[in-house]
């Protein structure tokens, strides 16, 4: 497949409906999100698992140290949450 305009009617038979525009993006740049059914889909159309399209990196890397100065390994960066209760309670 050369086009992705060639995705669209491929897709359609699997009762997706997206625009040119839409599968454009999903096939030139990473996409923040998808759904398990275009993921499906995707992977029916292609022949192939989900493993063949999607890549995990961990990312926002953070070295932990310990007492010795030595360094395990990397660890994902853990990010600090505060719960707010609304005025009035």
């Amino acid at each position: 497949m050369f086009q992705t305009t060639g995705l669209v009617p491929l897709l359609a038979e699997r009762g997706l409906t997206l625009s040119r525009e839409q599968v454009f993006r999903l096939v030139t740049q990473p996409p923040q999100q998808m759904s398990m059914d275009i993921l499906a889909a995707l992977c029916d159309i292609l022949g192939c698992q989900p493993n063949d399209l999607i890549e995990v990196r961990v990312v926002n890397e953070e070295a932990r140290k310990t007492a010795g100065g030595e360094t395990p390994g990397l660890l994902p960066a853990v990010r600090r949450t505060s719960i707010r209760r609304p005025e009035g309670l």
